[in-house]
């Protein structure tokens, strides 16, 4: 591997951390990334597109600033150009993104809709879902509700688990720290205490945003397929449709 291959692949590793904020899935699985280029200089060139020339201007933003402060993390870098290609807001996002401006500065008609906001809107939405599978998993495992709910983070991260339950704690605990509140491994989205005796149904309720990011997940890829040629990004095995269809098993259902 020469050296330039090396830093190319350091590049993507770093672009594969960033997610699609509505998707909650690396930018790089979906197929957003459409290249790299590298300078002798430490100077990196990414472009990147998405599924129709009319995604929300505000995630779209997001991704980019996201693509941008990934990239630019690396010790080698010295400047970075995000690129979106065939967008309806192309200028005013490559623009925002080269200046380093904040989305409401970029999007001023947008009032409040600052950077941080919208992160921090995604990312609990994120926490939710990342949330549900990690439940769903626990309660399969045999773990009581009551338990569950009563665990702290430094509990959580004691538990013994298989391969799929560690890297379901992992994605977890990466969003688990925007919410804040009770010093509980598992409260709401306000930071509030989650009932065991209303746990099920709690569940029920948080599915709903799994189940619209599956939905949406499957129509970014068929839309990107189907604009750009190429079979879609298959979809990811955990967690699947089905987790957030079924219904809940009795022993999610028990106080």
């Amino acid at each position: 591997m020469t050296a330039l291959e090396a830093r190319i692949g350091e590049v993507r590793a770093a672009l594969d951390q960033v997610t699609d904020p509505e998707l909650d899935e690396s930018v790089v699985e979906l197929g957003f990334v459409t290249g790299i280029e590298i300078d002798g200089d430490g100077a990196v060139r990414v472009g990147f597109r998405l599924p129709t020339y009319w995604c929300a201007a505000n995630f779209s933003y997001l991704m980019a600033a996201d693509m941008r402060d990934a990239v630019r993390a690396l010790p080698w870098v010295n400047t970075v150009a995000v690129t979106l290609d065939e967008h309806m807001f192309i200028d005013a996002i490559n623009d925002g993104i080269a200046k380093d401006k904040d989305f409401s500065d970029a999007f001023p008609a947008e009032a409040g809709n600052d950077l941080a906001g919208i992160r921090q809107h995604f990312g609990l939405k994120a926490m939710e879902r990342r949330q549900e599978a990690l439940l769903r998993h626990l309660l399969a495992a045999g773990h009581a509700p009551q338990a569950l709910v009563s665990l702290d983070l430094a509990g959580l991260a004691a538990l013994a688990l298989d391969a799929a339950g560690a890297e379901l704690r992992r994605r977890y605990l990466e969003r688990r720290g925007l919410v804040g509140g009770l010093p509980l491994a598992f409260v709401t989205s306000t930071g509030e205490r989650i009932m065991h005796e209303t746990l099920a149904v709690y569940l029920r309720h948080i599915s709903r945003v799994g189940l619209n990011a599956e939905f949406n997940g499957a129509l970014c890829r068929g839309l990107l397929a189907v604009r750009y040629g190429g079979a879609p990004q298959p979809l990811p095995a955990e967690p699947g449709l089905a987790d957030f269809m079924r219904q809940s098993s009795p022993q999610t259902a028990r106080p």
